[in-house]
């Protein structure tokens, strides 16, 4: 029984962490900014870049740190460390597109002005820089976590398993 908990149990509630953690991240944001944020992402192609690159690296990076869990009684699998590491340091790039979508929206805002405008209208033009700001921030965000929780974890599973503290470490 310990030995299925410690191997397959914990791994996979470790794995639960990340995902917990982009629902209560959702979960905070006021939900006049989350429709506002959703009514506008439709039409932002740049915000569907961002996250869809950056769900389809969190996912690849949670079956790598699910795998880098496994306990294999002497030590872990570190077959996918480099793996993990290396898209964990991707995450870094979500901010920069983030901020391209900004300077975009903020250039794009200038350049549709042409006379008075209200301030309704200044907001409306200039909302496609801020979802990228958030699109970008969001994705770094839930990028990073993976190997974290690996780190943590395989420390937790070797202290429930008896073991000493890890040695093998995954740089983010």
């Amino acid at each position: 029984m310990r030995r299925t908990l410690i191997q397959k149990l914990l791994p996979f509630c470790f794995c639960l962490v990340p995902l917990l953690a982009m629902v209560l991240v959702v979960a905070a944001i006021p939900q006049k900014a989350q429709s506002y944020y959703l009514d506008h992402l439709r039409h932002s192609q740049l915000d569907w870049l961002i996250l869809g690159v950056g769900l389809f690296l969190f996912c690849v990076q949670m079956l790598l740190a699910w795998r880098s869990l496994q306990w294999r009684g002497a030590s872990f699998d570190e077959g996918p460390d480099r793996w993990l590491t290396n898209l964990a340091q991707a995450a870094e790039w979500f901010p920069m597109l983030g901020l391209i979508g900004t300077v975009a929206g903020i250039l794009q805002t200038f350049g549709s002005i042409t006379g008075p405008v209200s301030p309704r209208e200044v907001i409306t033009l200039f909302t496609p820089a801020i979802t990228a700001t958030g699109s970008g921030l969001l994705m770094a965000l839930f990028n990073i976590l993976p190997a974290w929780v690996v780190l943590i974890g395989r420390d937790l599973i070797l202290a429930l398993g008896g073991g000493a503290s890890s040695s093998v470490e995954v740089h983010s």
